[in-house]
């Protein structure tokens, strides 16, 4: 058969070539229009590359500024960074979880990664909020969150406490990872935000912060002050982190090259950026080389040194040190790509819809999984201390009166860097919220944390009466003491490890006239109360929870939940029990690793309303290499009639080390959840790398040939089962 061909079908088909064509050349010639750094199909660091070829030095100074001016030119929008330690930091309320510290008293690293995942939402969803809505009300920053802060809380004077995640590397680590993740998202070509560690390194006193220098040997610098570090950034992938205002041995960290560069970039592989703490170039010319540096030379050195992004100084002087020599343009071009990577990474240079978290909607903040994802953090951050004779949970339906007591009963202490919560609920409302109907409250401050400048009158003597007057009246008093942050906050460590003000008075009086009485701690730092501990027939930490706290606390309390809690530091027994905050070695007395005598209340501790039986401990082998892995098992139960989480804890101790080692070293943990009767069997891997030491003789770590004991149990100090096993070269 024939096909026919007609005039007509060849005008079609050569029209359509010439439309085709005509087509291909329009979108060539965009294409050879459009900068490469604009083009998303290019690998990231030619992008950079591009970009930064077409800058010049101001353009690059006022990049380097972290509040600098826009470059319209690049569509470059300053990004004035941000903080999310528990919750957006914004104009407008956000969901606030409890502070750092409650963080890690969940022992919960799941619930963590959660945690920063809604953080990291909201966030998100106000970005691209002020990128849609040309009407949009509210602050508009950019994607680089300066969080979390990982420091160790080896100084228990420490004003910053609530910020970190307590006194041990590898729970601080554990936890560091799961926040870090939760906020820079998963998505295998973009980050949703950028997060930063803070405060590298050595950082945990804020008396003359910006000037003191801590003295640290070589191996107490890798094995107890940098581990965590090194796992959110080898581990957890940290984009950023901040240079802290100290220095290390007479070196500030703005200007450490052996921090910023030999360890950081070089050994540990960092990709990210390093940005100053707020003035850090400022306190080396007016703190810590006062008289003895120039601006230009004190941005020169930061970033010779590896700090890469920092304030309006590097804006100001980066030409002048340019054009001085004292920095060239090879070393300028790789901070300002390292910084340049990471706003790449987040998108911002991209068509918002081929980035996935451009679809976060405002309607996440604040939405009903947020509020009730902050009130089951809250409620996983109590712990239990003390519970003689099981007085709690109370049985709210034979409950008529209620006294409640305190300072914090009626108020609500956010914690440092915090937002504004949606809906805050204080203790006082919590117990309304939850008690049976028809309860009587009857409630008195009895006390005072600290007076305020410009409060009202604090009458001491009177207001202790009407709290005791309550007390006598109530079938069960409850009260809320602690600390705020006018009392433990940055730039103000507390100088008592007692509880502030007159409140022990106060709970010595309410104990005097009802016996039953819960007292609920409402702090960051350890808190030293013996008197308390002795008397008080049950004591519950409650951290600041966030804007749930009132809430969960109210929970435990009733049995509504049970607390599974453990403490993430050691609460001394006094404060004769600490080194000088000055001793930056601590095989001196800090921590549960070395701590001298008793504590009050041990790393780790935590009780429950059931019981819980350990048993069946196994190791994978007898003997492992030094690079090997072993394996523990151990069998735990719930012996008791409810519901309750347990934190499975592992520790290990050198048998015969050649040098002084820990008596215990945290190296696994897993919270779990057991119904009465239910038995799970846990499993928990050290690897050898987890067994070393660090040697200053090779300057690295090694293990040695030794028997390692095995120790798991609910505490520190409350070790159930324990075994050992081998390790050889």
């Amino acid at each position: 058969m024939k096909t026919k061909f007609h005039a007509g079908n060849a005008y079609k088909i050569t029209l359509l070539l010439f439309l085709l064509i005509i087509t291909c050349s329009r979108l060539m010639a965009q294409t050879a229009d459009k900068p490469l750094y604009l083009d998303y199909t290019k690998p990231v660091e030619e992008r950079v590359k591009d970009l930064i070829s077409r800058m010049t030095l101001e353009e690059k100074a006022e990049y380097l500024n972290h509040v600098g001016p826009d470059i319209p030119k690049f569509g470059i929008k300053s990004d004035k960074w941000n903080q999310s330690l528990h919750g957006v930091v914004w104009t407008r309320p956000t969901t606030m979880f409890p502070v750092s510290i409650a963080m890690a008293a969940t022992w919960d690293t799941r619930l963590v990664h959660t945690e920063a995942t809604a953080i990291s939402d909201e966030a998100r969803a106000i970005y691209n909020g002020w990128h849609n809505d040309p009407n949009f009300q509210g602050e508009k920053k950019g994607l680089i969150y300066r969080s979390p802060v990982i420091n160790i809380s080896r100084n228990p004077y420490w004003g910053r406490i609530n910020e970190c995640f307590g006194e041990d590397p590898f729970l601080t680590g554990r936890i560091g990872v799961a926040h870090v993740t939760g906020l820079q998202g998963n998505d295998p070509k973009y980050l949703k935000l950028v997060s930063t560690l803070k405060h590298y390194a050595v950082n945990n006193v804020e008396q003359n912060r910006t000037a003191r220098s801590a003295t640290v040997s070589e191996r107490m610098l890798h094995e107890f002050w940098l581990p965590h570090f090194k796992d959110c950034i080898v581990e957890g992938g940290a984009q950023s982190i901040m240079a802290s205002y100290n220095a290390i041995n007479g070196v500030p960290n703005n200007i450490n090259h052996l921090m910023l560069t030999d360890i950081l970039k070089n050994r540990w592989g960092f990709k990210g950026f390093v940005v100053s703490d707020l003035g850090g170039v400022n306190t080396m010319v007016n703190g810590h080389e006062k008289g003895k540096m120039s601006y230009e030379e004190a941005v020169a050195q930061s970033i010779n040194a590896g700090c890469d992004f920092s304030d309006k100084e590097f804006m100001q002087y980066i030409p002048i040190a340019v054009n001085k020599g004292l920095l060239s343009m090879a070393k300028l071009d790789e901070s300002v790509s390292r910084v340049m990577r990471d706003r790449f990474l987040l998108g911002e240079f991209d068509p918002q819809d081929r980035v996935p978290y451009s679809k976060i909607p405002m309607s996440v903040i604040g939405n009903a999984e947020h509020v009730s994802l902050a009130l089951k953090a809250a409620q996983e951050a109590m712990v239990l201390l003390t519970n003689k004779n099981h007085i709690l949970p109370l049985d709210k339906n034979k409950i008529k009166t209620i006294a409640v007591i305190g300072p914090h009963a009626n108020m609500f202490t956010a914690g440092g860097y915090s937002g504004k919560p949606i809906d805050a609920v204080n203790p006082m409302q919590g117990i309304k919220n939850r008690m049976a109907p028809g309860t009587e409250i009857i409630y008195a401050a009895g006390s005072e944390i600290t007076h305020r400048r410009n409060a009202p009158p604090f009458n001491k003597d009177e207001e202790l009466q009407k709290a005791v007057d309550a007390a006598k009246k109530a079938d069960v008093a409850i009260l809320y003491i602690g600390t705020t942050l006018d009392i433990e906050a940055e730039g103000r460590d507390r100088t008592s490890l007692e509880l502030p003000g007159n409140q022990e008075e106060l709970v010595k009086a309410v104990l005097a006239v009802n016996p039953r009485t819960i007292v609920v701690l409402m702090n960051a730092g350890p808190l030293t109360i013996p008197y308390i501990k002795e008397n008080a027939p049950a004591i519950l930490e409650a951290w600041w929870p966030g804007e749930q706290g009132g809430n969960a606390i109210a929970d435990a309390l009733f049995g509504n939940i049970n607390p599974g809690g453990k403490m993430p530091l050691t609460v001394y027994a006094s404060a004769e029990q600490v080194p000088s905050q000055d001793e930056y070695d601590v095989t001196k007395g800090f921590t549960y690793m070395y701590v001298n005598g008793k504590p009050l209340f041990p790393f780790g501790h935590g009780l429950s309303y059931t019981t819980f039986n350990y048993s069946n401990l196994k190791l994978s082998a007898k003997q492992i290499k030094d690079s090997g892995v072993i394996t523990v098992s151990v069998d735990v139960k719930n012996s008791g009639k409810i519901t309750g989480d347990e934190v499975v804890q592992l520790y290990i101790h050198d048998v015969s080390p050649s040098l002084k080692r820990p008596n215990e070293e945290l190296r696994g943990f897993e919270r779990i959840t057991l119904a009465p009767g239910q038995t799970k069997t846990v499993k928990l891997t050290i690897p050898g790398s987890k067994l070393a030491f660090y040697d200053e003789k090779i300057h690295d770590f090694r293990v040695e040939p030794e028997m390692i004991d095995v120790m798991v149990g609910s505490s520190s100090a409350d070790i159930r089962l324990k075994a050992q096993f081998r390790v050889t070269n």
